[in-house]
């Protein structure tokens, strides 16, 4: 009997440096849920490392893009422009405060939204932007913002795939009037579950820990000024985060290691493009991604590689294509095109050359 090939998951997770010291010293301590030191590390390590002011964790990035749309007001009767081409969570978050989300297409090399797809769908109704930096790749954030303050629109970073992501040598998370990061088991770092949100601005920040704790008064225990939310992150999980990010850098580097090994590999074989980086962005590469000529394609190569125990994912479904937001009308052909046809690759520490080099023969023989 021949044995199985070895499984290569589409992301991993690597907790081999000082995350078990420090979820036992979180667990000694006695501060096991939602205070401790451990959250006041993290949060201002977060923070530090972005370069902002102030950093509030809470339970996933969810609830971060919740947070951030609940300061700045938005409600019924209010529209929020976002990517078509992102997680399902962006324009949930929308969702919830009971406002509308506007899809805006993508570019057909970044798969980024930008500032020209965004002007046209403005409406007296709009009353901010969320930007996602898709799988890590910087979206060109100077012509946003500059379209924002042009119209009095607030901007929401979702960085939740872009822990380390460089925008004219800035990280990500310092562009938008908030930013909101994920620290979900598959991103490049990982509380678990796990979420914050980034801001320079101290009335916001004040808003949203209010929000983040039932919007109870913290000068007036069990004084609750307005409906809140239980959207803490626990000291448990913020020990993981703290020796996570200590590892950040070390990522980062095996990231763009693979992610040029990928590019490399890849480049000679007809019917792949890959996602760009725009010329003043450097990606974080939380997945690697390619685009095949068509769906069926795109099928088959991820069929042939599940043949060898290799796991891939498909692309984002475009969100105005899923039941909730079919009804939108909106019209992002872009967006389609390359949510259909691209699929995530293995990415992280765990991806060897040799499985990069057999990844490669495996594509190239359904290609032909």
């Amino acid at each position: 009997m021949f044995d199985e090939p070895r499984f290569l998951p589409v992301a991993d997770t690597d907790l081999s440096g000082r995350e078990r010291e420090y979820l036992l010293q979180a667990f000694d301590s006695g501060w096991l849920s939602g205070s401790g030191p451990f959250v006041e590390r993290f949060e201002r390590g977060v923070a530090d490392y972005c370069g902002v002011r102030h950093g509030l964790a809470c339970a996933n990035g969810t609830v971060a893009l919740h947070l951030a749309l609940l300061a700045f007001g938005v409600g019924p009767g209010d529209e929020v422009i976002v990517p078509s081409l992102t997680y399902i969570a962006t324009a949930n978050a929308v969702t919830y405060c009971g406002a509308t989300p506007v899809f805006a297409d993508c570019d057909p090399g970044t798969w980024n939204v930008s500032a020209d797809a965004m002007r046209a769908l403005i409406t007296e109704r709009t009353k901010g932007i969320i930007v996602v930096h898709l799988y890590g790749n910087p979206v060109d954030m100077d012509p946003v913002t500059a379209l924002a303050r042009q119209h009095g629109l607030f901007v929401v970073e979702d960085a939740a795939e872009a822990h380390g992501t460089l925008y004219k040598g800035r990280r990500a998370g310092i562009f938008g009037d908030v930013a909101t990061f994920s620290f979900y088991g598959n991103k490049l770092m990982t509380t678990g579950e796990g979420g914050m949100v980034l801001t320079d601005n101290d009335d916001l920040m004040a808003k949203m820990r209010l929000l983040r704790g039932q919007g109870m008064d913290p000068a007036r225990r069990y004084w609750f000024p307005m409906v809140g939310y239980n959207y803490r992150l626990t000291n448990l999980q913020c020990a993981l985060g703290v020796a996570q990010l200590e590892r950040l850098p070390e990522f980062l580097v095996n990231r763009r290691r693979l992610a040029a090994r990928y590019a490399a590999v890849l480049a000679d074989i007809p019917g792949i493009s890959l996602q760009t980086e725009q010329g003043e962005g450097i990606s974080s590469w939380w997945m690697f991604s390619i685009r095949l000529s068509d769906q069926a394609t795109r099928d088959r190569v991820m069929a042939a590689l599940a043949e060898v125990n290799i796991e891939t994912r498909p692309l984002f479904w475009p969100l105005h294509m899923l039941p909730p937001y079919e009804l939108a009308g909106a019209n992002c052909p872009v967006s389609e095109a390359v949510g259909l046809s691209g699929l995530n690759l293995p990415t992280g520490g765990h991806v060897t050359d040799g499985d990069v080099d057999q990844i490669r023969s495996i594509i190239k023989q359904v290609i032909g």
